[in-house]
């Protein structure tokens, strides 16, 4: 994970790291990984994936918590999946409850 943050553009760096601090703090036990060439945290298997682009920050893959999903309405696109533009302050916290809400929905 390292590798591929110190490789992302210095403008997403920060944000990666933030979003890596968040989802730790939250869910401790989870591993850090690389899947799919993305930064992921699994716990048997990877619950939550993200990744820096040009305009976005994208979060993988898509919820099935309801609540969340009217929460996050304004940020998927059309399969589901989630992306964060970097023109606007990115929510790392609705994120960290992002990646609870995929770590319970793995255990399911």
């Amino acid at each position: 994970m390292d590798h591929y943050i110190l490789a992302s553009s210095k403008e997403v760096q920060p944000i990666l790291e933030k979003i890596r601090a968040e989802i730790k703090s939250r869910i401790p036990a989870a591993v850090e990984t690389i899947s799919y060439n993305m930064p992921a945290f699994k716990d048997n298997k990877p619950f939550v994936y993200f990744a820096g682009f040009k305009k976005h920050i994208g979060v993988y893959p898509p919820l099935r918590d309801k609540l969340l999903q009217k929460k996050l309405k304004t940020f998927m696109n059309e399969k589901g999946n989630l992306a964060f533009q970097l023109n606007q302050e990115i929510p790392i916290q609705l994120i960290g409850d992002i990646a609870v809400a995929l770590w319970k929905q793995s255990k399911a």
